[in-house]
């Protein structure tokens, strides 16, 4: 799957996350307390869905569908007939990139940001058979239970993990190191999603990086060209009802096809939205192909084209939210991980901007409207992305930030990024080219937020505060603290700052000038869970407020929006 390749920055940033304690301004004394205010009515604007991005997929000897998805951490149970779902590993240790059974039914999975590999024989626990590994993300058994995995996006390598006496009572078998395994090839070009050959023991898979399906002695590690051309081939399976035929999925195109390992032709066979990330066929040699981007698993007619769903979201990972209110209807942008869409504020529909692997390569987190541009911000790439508010186009991108959590566009196109490893607030040109540091020793940023005039605020999520930021001066106060795990924040329509506390599950409107804080939403489901090495939040709750006072709220645990609606006075 794709959405690993970015979080190489995530150790250096959360080593130094509570690093920085700075000399700040004081918050200023709290008023007097107020009654309980009445919380807004909430309602969801979008409706949930399962997975977190979905990934891995693979049919047990009982045509049972699993699939694994990284950033829910969980591996799930799909019925192919009615779209049916439950949970069959939990977090963190079903953080399954991909999933793959042997003959006797063992199960096998990839936990990429753990670097692990688990196994769980029939009736048996998950047993951990490798460890210390450089993104674990393919794997698939040989006919005689050989197990192979490959690294990719942190790492570029096939390895054999032995693990003939993993589980055995008495056996003394330990989990084997990186560097205990039997290195196979490396510099491959991002071994993906692969199978090997039930007839002739080849490995045949895709390089994501070369746009290439390739053929791979396993004994000797030579690499044979299959077929070309391919925008972003990621996952390939042979066909069990001919086994002359690997299907690929093109995560860029959204392309299915069929090659012929003799002839090497290839055929396309579907065409369906970019996003795809992996296939499986079931006994009876039906195609289904996952969607990161859109949360679905589909079953794909291999003679005509046509797919079906089998389970689909309309977002896949809401994260940081942004809102244009006009004519009296907000319209919300949503950085969703795998996409950059729109919802409308009215009827929830949602719209596609910009999808991962088709018009960008980055995995947006953070999101803002400024003046002329949409920015997209991504830890997980240290990016920051300009879209064109009018087209929606793409029309650059900056990167080798220190792991950047939000960015603000001014009037004259100057960027302020909060840049999460080196505890900066960073001014950036518009054209990228000149970057300075405004302000020094944020103790864990998390979003931004623009203010009147020269003011900016920004969570600190390590330090349970709010801050207000001159960029002219440099100057810095502390609005409020005391809050647990503050990640979203927006200045309202009456001047107040609405920030997700997701430490409490709630929303907060915040008084600048006092620090007063009122609780306007509580027991939202928001805060997905971390894992271990990982940001105490993996995916940033936003916030965003229209012009009415209507507040919305993303929720990463449901990948679902709300909306909250003011009190009548």
């Amino acid at each position: 799957m794709g959405c690993g390749r970015f979080f190489t920055s995530l150790a250096l940033a959360f080593a130094v996350i509570g690093g920085a304690l700075a000399q700040q301004t004081p918050a200023p004394p709290a008023a007097a307390p107020a009654p309980p205010a009445k919380e807004y009515e909430q309602q969801f604007l979008v409706a949930g869905s399962w997975f977190h991005g979905v990934h891995g997929l693979a049919f047990n000897k009982d045509d049972q569908l699993f699939a694994g998805s990284v950033v829910g951490q969980t591996i799930y149970r799909v019925q192919v007939d009615s779209g049916e779902v439950d949970r069959v590993i939990d977090p963190p240790m079903g953080m399954a990139d991909d999933i793959a059974f042997a003959d006797d039914g063992t199960m096998a999975w990839t936990a990429f940001l753990l670097g692990k590999v688990y196994i769980r024989r029939p009736g048996g626990e998950p047993i951990e058979v490798a460890y210390g590994m450089s993104g674990p993300n393919s794997l698939a058994f040989g006919k005689d239970g050989r197990l192979f995995v490959s690294e990719v996006f942190l790492g570029d390598a096939l390895y054999e993990i032995d693990i003939k006496n993993a589980g055995k009572p008495n056996s003394g078998f330990k989990s084997w190191a990186k560097n205990e395994l039997r290195k196979i090839a490396e510099k491959m070009g991002g071994l993906n999603g692969f199978e090997i050959h039930k007839d002739d023991g080849f490995l045949y898979g895709p390089l994501w990086f070369k746009g290439q399906v390739v053929k791979i002695n396993l004994e000797t590690g030579g690499i044979e060209v299959i077929a070309d051309g391919f925008r972003i081939p990621a996952a390939a399976n042979i066909d069990p009802q001919n086994r002359d035929n690997v299907f690929v999925v093109d995560t860029g195109t959204g392309g299915i096809w069929s090659v012929s390992l003799t002839s090497k032709a290839k055929k396309l066979v579907a065409s369906m939205k970019p996003g795809l990330d992996n296939l499986a066929f079931d006994s009876r040699g039906r195609l289904f192909v996952t969607s990161m981007t859109d949360n679905g698993i589909y079953l794909v007619d291999k003679q005509t084209g046509a797919h079906r769903t089998i389970v689909e979201g309309k977002l896949a990972v809401p994260a940081d939210l942004a809102v244009v209110s006009e004519n009296g209807k907000d319209t919300i942008h949503v950085a969703d991980v795998f996409s950059y869409r729109t919802v409308d504020g009215q009827t929830g529909a949602v719209q596609d901007v910009l999808r991962v692997h088709g018009e960008t390569h980055a995995y947006p987190l953070g999101i803002s409207v400024g003046p002329k541009h949409v920015l997209l911000t991504s830890w997980f790439s240290n990016t920051v992305e300009k879209v064109d508010r009018k087209t929606g186009k793409l029309v650059a991108s900056f990167g080798e930030f220190a792991t950047p959590m939000d960015a603000l566009e001014t009037a004259d196109g100057t960027i302020y990024v909060a840049e999460l490893a080196s505890s900066n607030l960073v001014k950036v040109s518009a054209d990228g080219k000149q970057r300075s540091t405004v302000v020094k020793e944020l103790r864990g940023p998390a979003a931004l937020a623009r203010g009147k005039d020269d003011l900016i605020y920004v969570t600190e999520i390590a330090a349970g505060a709010v801050a207000e930021i001159n960029v002219v001066t440099g100057a810095r106060r502390v609005v409020a603290d005391g809050l647990a795990g503050p990640e979203g924040i927006a200045v309202g329509p009456d001047g107040r700052l609405f920030v997700a506390e997701v430490g409490q599950k709630r929303v907060v409107a915040i008084d600048p000038a006092t620090g007063a804080k009122t609780v306007i939403a509580s027991n939202l489901d928001i805060g997905l869970p971390p894992y271990q090495g990982g940001p105490p939040g993996l995916v940033p709750t936003g916030v965003a407020v229209g012009a009415s006072g209507t507040v919305y709220v993303s929720s990463d645990i449901r990948n679902a929006l709300y909306k909250l609606t003011p009190p009548a006075p």
